[in-house]
Parts: structure tokens; C-alpha cells; sequence
């Protein structure tokens, strides 16, 4: 069965932070993912949502996700973020990845975003060859900030 790339809703929550958790084991930080069902549920659909996608299902039930927000440049304008696209492990190689980027590019057209932008880790060959073979570029020379919220609540208190 042809997978089926539609608007997420609250009802995939559950599923899609399981499929949030297998990408954290692919990415090698398996304890990484601390966000809950609950703050995701609200994070996306809540009084003031702040994420939104779409999920591939076919006959099995969910098989992949691609996560975005907003984001702004004060060099460019209005980004869509792709914050993760995801494809189940037994799902690969159907084409599902690809047709949840193209719905992201799509929705970024649609609603005139200046640009997308995307992180992939350095050593994850097959994502850089993937985004690259769609006509994206996949660029060096940016450093990730990081701070948690412990760190935010002790620089904030000084």
C-alpha cells in the first residue's frame, strides 16, 4: 500500500514520539529524548502551538514524520525550520522520506518562506547524500549553541 502523507494531529502524538525515539538510538543519544506525550501533545496543538507537520501511514499505522516550526532570520525573513523527518526503519526505500520533505518544501512555498533549513549530523552519510540528491546544500562552518534549562536558570539567577 502506497503511504498516505497527511496533516499530523493530536491522535499521532503518541506514535510519532516513538518514532522520535528511534532516531535518538540511530543518533547514538538513545537517552537523549526527555520531551513527554503530554508536552508534545500541547507543544503542537495546544493554546499556542509551536510545531506542526505531517506523518506518513500506510496499512500498518504511522511510518514516518516530518516535524517543522517557524523560525526568523534577521538576514533573510521567515524560515521553516524541518526540525526531524523520520521513516521507520522497516519503512526505508519507498520513496516516504522524500515525499515528506517535498510536503515540507511544498508548505514553505505555500506560505512564502525566504528559506529552509535543516541540521544533519557529519557523519550520517545517507541523510547528506538523500537532501543532497534533492537539490539541497549541505554546508559546513556552523557551530551549534546549546544551553539547558539548568544551565538558562543558573545564568539567568546570577
Amino acid at each position: 500500500m502506497e503511504p498516505m502523507i497527511r496533516r499530523a494531529e493530536a491522535r499521532d502524538v503518541p506514535r510519532m514520539l516513538e518514532l522520535v525515539r528511534e532516531l535518538a538510538i540511530f543518533e547514538k543519544e538513545p537517552d537523549a529524548v526527555t520531551v513527554t506525550g503530554e508536552a508534545m501533545l500541547e507543544d503542537g496543538f495546544g493554546k499556542r502551538p509551536v510545531w506542526f507537520g505531517w506523518v506518513a501511514e500506510d496499512g500498518t499505522g504511522l511510518v514516518g514524520m516530518a516535524l517543522c516550526y517557524d523560525r526568523y532570520s534577521t538576514w533573510k525573513g521567515r524560515c521553516l525550520y524541518l526540525e526531524d523527518i523520520v521513516v521507520t526503519a522497516s519503512a526505508r526505500g519507498r520513496g516516504i522520506g522524500e515525499r515528506l520533505f517535498r510536503r515540507c518544501v511544498q508548505h514553505g512555498v505555500e506560505q512564502g518562506y525566504q528559506w529552509m533549513r535543516w541540521q544533519v549530523l557529519d557523519w550520517n552519510t545517507d541523510a547528506i547524500r538523500f537532501y543532497r540528491r534533492l537539490g539541497a546544500e549541505v554546508s559546513a562552518g556552523w557551530l551549534n549553541g546549546d544551553m539547558s534549562a539548568v544551565q538558562m536558570r543558573n545564568f539567568a539567577a546570577r
